[in-house]
């Protein structure tokens, strides 16, 4: 069995559709029939909200605890701490206690690799793991990049995005040169499109002449809805709330892109093994 593709989905700037792309990423990728876990690694919560547990401080195991386990050397039972939705994704949650952790880090031996450490047993069991970054380039989230085959870079389309992307870009430079150098980036893609304005199209212009040449910019865009938002007080995916609507039209595009992209990526790999 192979192990699992693991994807950060990451930019520090908040609000441009992270948790909502790793929610309707991850189902799609259920859907299509994927073994997939979904990592929250954001203190605030925001995805285990999003998939339905509204309590997250009563939880009574988080990512904080795993990688609690991990720095201490103690074993991670098989299963521990993950959550079942209906939707047919696995969940590991989190809660405030995610910022203790970050601190507990600073210290560490290996702090940066506690993560892919406590991921090693874990991703055996599937075939994808997304990672919901939190939207700053701490220690939490270059775990996450230490962690991952891959980086998803959703940009919000209103937002001329520049300046933090070059910051971005920066750090996970960093991360393939000192930590992970098989890290690459899957690709950027848009969000929160507004059809009726030029900004979308302005970003787009901007992203291709910046990053065109470096990395890829998904096809699908993911358009803005009321119903999107609407989503996250359900603890359900777009596909369960609205299976018509135009993001539940993008996001499966974008989810068959990405199965298309690692299937390319797996045949490259292959090529260049035979040679």
């Amino acid at each position: 069995m192979k192990e699992a593709k693991i994807i950060a989905i990451c930019n520090q700037k908040g609000g441009v559709g992270k948790t909502t792309t790793t929610v309707n990423l991850g189902i799609g990728l259920a859907k299509e029939g994927k073994r997939v876990l979904v990592i929250d690694a954001d203190p605030q919560g925001d995805l285990t909200t999003c998939l339905g547990w509204k309590n997250g401080d009563e939880l009574q195991t988080t990512l904080a605890d795993l990688m609690n386990k991990t720095l201490t050397e103690r074993p991670i039972g098989k299963g521990e701490g993950i959550l079942h939705h209906e939707e047919g994704v696995d969940l590991l949650p989190s809660n405030l206690e995610l910022s203790a952790m970050e601190m507990n880090l600073v210290n560490a031996m290996s702090r940066e690799l506690t993560l892919k450490n406590c991921l090693k047993e874990i991703k055996k069991d599937y075939e994808y793991i997304l990672i919901d970054c939190m939207p700053s380039l701490g220690m939490i989230t270059v775990n996450a990049l230490a962690a991952a085959d891959s980086v998803m870079i959703p940009v919000q389309a209103q937002y001329l995005p520049a300046k933090g992307m070059t910051q971005l870009v920066q750090t996970i430079g960093k991360v393939q040169r000192t930590l992970n150098p098989d890290l690459r980036i899957d690709g950027i893609v848009l969000t929160l499109v507004d059809g009726r304005t030029n900004l979308a199209k302005q970003t787009l212009h901007i992203l291709r002449n910046q990053y065109g040449n470096r990395m890829k910019i998904y096809s699908s865009q993911i358009p803005v809805a009321v119903k999107a938002a609407e989503t996250s007080f359900q603890g359900k995916s777009i596909y369960a709330y609205d299976k018509n609507s135009s993001v539940a039209k993008a996001y499966e595009n974008l989810t068959k892109e990405v199965i298309r992209n690692g299937e390319k990526t797996r045949d490259r790999l292959r090529t260049s093994e035979a040679r």
